[in-house]
C-alpha cells in the first residue's frame, strides 16, 4: 500500500489503542474490588487467586521447556547467518523471586496508576477489597463508586467494540508495511515453527483440560473466545484486552464476574506462557545460529529465570524484549548481535504469542470456576 495509506491506518490504530487502554485501569482496579466483594470471603478470596497463581506458573514452566526442547528437534537455526548489530536495549533486572514480591506493594498507588505498574495497581486492588469486607456497611459509599466506575468503563467499552474490527485491521496492516515481505521471507521457518508451537500448545493444553475439567467443547470454547483472541492478535496487548475477555467470559461461557474480575487481570500480568515460549525458543534458535551449546544444566537456569521474569512483565506491545535481554547473558550469548535481529520481528511473534495469553488467561478462569 501506498505510504498515505500506511499513515492513515497508523492514525486509525493509534486511537484505538488509545480508546482501549484509556479504560484498562478504572476496570482492572474496580472489577477486581467489586469481585472480592461479590466473593464476600476473605479466605475463599485468597483460595481463588492462590489457585490462579499456582496454575499461571504451572503453565508458564510447561510452556518454557517446551520452547527449549522443540528447536533443538527441529535443528532451528542450524545454517542461519546472524549479523552483530549494535541495538542498545536496557535489560530486565533479574533479581529474583523475593525482591519482585518486595515491590508489589506501592508506596505511592497514584504512581503506579500513572506509570502503568499493573502488578502493583492489582495488590492496591486486593488490598482495598479485602479491606472493604472487613469493615462491611462502613465501606458500602465506596463500593458503589466502584461500581458506578466499573458499569460506566463496561458500557464505555461496549461502545468501542462496534469498531474492534477496523482497529485490529488497522494494527495489522501497520506491522505488516513495517516490517516487510522480506523480513517475512528470511525468517520465515522459525516464525512457522513459532506459530505452529503456540497453536498446538493453545489447542492440545487448553483445549484437552477445557475437554478434560469442564466437559466443554474445546471447538465451542475457541469460538467463545475468538474476539478476545483476535483482539490480542491485532494489538499486541494482553492489558488492552483485559475488557473484551471480560466480556467474552461473562457472556459467551458463563462464568461469574468474581471469578473473572480477579483471574483475567492476573492473567493479563503473570500468564505468560506463549511469551515463555517465545523466549525459550529464539534463546535456543540463536544459540544454535551461533554454534554455542547449551548444556542441561543452562537449560534449566534459561527455564527459571523466564518462569520468574514472566512475573511482571508488561502486558504492551515489546513488553518481553527487555526480558529476552536479560536471558541473553543468563544462556551465555552475547545480546548485541542477535537482539537487532530479535527486535526486527518481535512485533511479528509477539502477534501470536500475546493471543495464545490471553486464551490460556481465560482458560485459566474457566478452570478456576469450575474448581470453585
Amino acid at each position: 500500500m501506498p505510504e498515505w495509506a500506511n499513515t492513515a491506518l497508523s492514525v486509525v490504530a493509534s486511537i484505538y489503542m488509545s480508546a482501549l487502554k484509556m479504560m484498562i485501569f478504572p476496570l482492572v482496579f474496580t472489577s477486581l474490588v467489586m469481585g472480592i466483594i461479590g466473593i464476600g470471603d476473605i479466605a475463599k478470596t485468597g483460595k481463588v487467586g492462590l489457585h490462579a497463581l499456582l496454575w499461571y506458573t504451572g503453565t508458564t514452566a510447561l510452556a518454557s521447556g517446551l520452547g527449549l526442547v522443540l528447536p533443538r528437534m527441529l535443528h532451528l537455526g542450524k545454517n542461519a547467518h546472524i549479523v552483530a548489530t549494535n541495538t542498545q536495549v536496557e535489560a530486565a533486572t533479574f533479581n529474583g523471586l523475593l525482591d519482585t514480591l518486595q515491590n508489589i506493594i506501592p508506596s505511592n498507588p497514584v504512581e503506579a496508576f500513572a506509570t502503568g505498574n499493573m502488578l502493583q495497581v492489582l495488590a492496591f486492588a486486593v488490598i482495598i477489597g479485602l479491606a472493604c469486607l472487613a469493615i462491611k456497611e462502613k465501606a458500602d459509599p465506596f463500593v458503589n463508586l466502584c461500581d458506578s466506575i466499573y458499569q460506566i468503563s463496561i458500557f464505555i467499552i461496549s461502545k468501542i467494540m462496534y469498531v474492534t474490527p477496523f482497529g485490529v485491521f488497522a494494527c495489522i496492516a501497520t506491522v505488516m508495511y513495517s516490517n516487510g515481505v522480506d523480513t517475512m521471507l528470511q525468517l520465515g521457518q522459525v516464525l512457522l515453527a513459532l506459530y505452529i508451537t503456540f497453536y498446538l500448545y493453545a489447542f492440545i493444553v487448553y483445549g484437552g483440560m477445557v475437554k478434560f475439567f469442564g466437559k466443554y467443547s474445546p471447538i465451542q470454547f475457541f469460538k467463545d473466545i475468538a474476539p478476545a483472541g483476535l483482539n490480542a492478535f491485532g494489538t499486541c496487548s494482553s492489558s488492552a484486552t483485559i475488557p473484551i475477555s471480560l466480556k467474552c467470559a461473562s457472556e459467551k461461557i458463563g462464568i461469574p464476574e468474581e471469578i473473572t474480575s480477579l483471574t483475567l487481570p492476573l492473567g493479563a500480568t503473570i500468564n505468560m506462557d506463549a511469551v515463555s515460549i517465545l523466549m525459550s525458543f529464539m534463546i535456543t534458535f540463536f544459540a544454535t545460529a551461533l554454534g554455542i551449546d547449551l548444556s542441561i544444566g543452562t537449560m534449566v537456569t534459561v527455564l527459571a529465570c523466564n518462569v520468574l521474569l514472566s512475573i511482571g512483565t508488561p502486558g504492551v506491545p515489546g513488553g518481553a524484549i527487555a526480558a529476552f535481554a536479560a536471558l541473553c547473558p543468563i544462556a551465555g550469548i552475547p545480546t548485541n548481535q542477535i537482539l537487532g535481529v530479535y527486535i526486527s520481528v518481535n512485533t511479528l511473534c509477539d502477534m501470536g504469542a500475546t493471543c495464545v495469553n490471553v486464551i490460556g488467561g481465560l482458560f485459566n478462569s474457566f478452570e478456576t470456576n469450575f474448581a470453585f
